[in-house]
């Protein structure tokens, strides 16, 4: 039963695998990938020297940081407060309303934000001049770039992400509440002794899993997002990764950009792992 799904990922996921062996070649697409002269670590040395290389990383990494340290805890935190609601029509309203964000597409999401912060007849910039602020424009100031990346995904993705938190906490003994009742606990302290650490092992394995992304931040809504205005804080690994590779035809140069990234990525996610389960026992493996 199992060996479609082998077949699946050794013929889809490792067998391109070969691919990757262009970052350290010259390509030539007359040539093809095994015609084609080694250059050895050549690509990586230019990239390691190239101007744009503290900024990419500065800004791949910074962004996903924010990410984390915002996105991460807030479909925890939604999921503990629906998990303590009562009313079963205000539960369904609560997650149907969080939940519908996640349907729409990265275009239509960005084109959200556009019309929003739009400097002239944009949402929050009539909201600013009614509190007698000035207009502000977000998508063409680098220093508002993050946060607006940062709290949009937030928006679009919280309750979705906060599906896996609710069943985790739907497995938790419900025995375990009414004995912290009989004995007089209140809701904040079983949410505090019994729930959190009754979903603590799917919190450290999510948390494995966007740390060892952590190089990964997705291609589609940064590059929607980004303008030469911008730029200086848009711009990341993938989106310079399309634009050398794809735009400008440096295959073997953003081959070589994006397996740096990706060798970053499975040393973070193997130490974040053997950290985890050193302190706390749970782990990928």
């Amino acid at each position: 039963m199992i060996a479609p799904v082998i077949a699946y990922f050794v013929i889809f996921d490792y067998v391109p695998m070969y691919g990757v062996q262009i970052a350290f070649k010259h390509f030539v697409a007359a040539k093809g990938i095994w015609g084609s002269v080694w250059t050895g670590f050549d690509h990586f040395e230019r990239f390691f020297n190239s101007y744009y290389f503290w900024r990419l990383i500065k800004n791949t990494i910074g962004i996903n940081l924010y990410e984390l340290a915002v996105g991460f805890p807030v479909p925890l935190l939604l999921a503990l407060l629906i998990n303590e609601v009562r009313s079963t029509f205000f539960k369904r309203l609560v997650q149907t309303v969080t939940y519908a964000p996640h349907f729409l597409s990265t275009v239509v999401m960005v084109g959200l934000v556009f019309i929003f912060l739009n400097p002239q007849y944009g949402v929050v910039n009539h909201v600013i001049r009614a509190f007698g602020g000035e207009t502000i424009s977000f998508l063409t100031e680098p220093e508002w770039f993050k946060t607006i990346f940062v709290f949009s995904g937030v928006w679009q993705g919280m309750g979705w992400s906060s599906i896996i938190y609710l069943a985790a906490l739907a497995g938790i003994d419900p025995t375990l509440h009414e004995a912290a009742r009989v004995d007089g606990a209140s809701r904040l302290r079983r949410i505090w002794h019994i729930n959190l650490p009754g979903i603590l092992p799917t919190v450290v394995i999510l948390l494995i899993l966007n740390v060892g992304s952590i190089m990964g931040i997705g291609f589609e809504k940064i590059y929607l997002m980004q303008n030469s205005l911008n730029l200086e804080s848009s711009d990341v690994i993938s989106t310079y990764v399309y634009q050398r590779g794809i735009i400008g035809a440096e295959y073997s140069f953003s081959a070589a950009v994006g397996l740096f990234n990706s060798v970053i990525n499975c040393i973070l996610l193997v130490l974040v792992n053997q950290a985890a389960r050193k302190v706390n026992e749970t782990s990928l493996w």
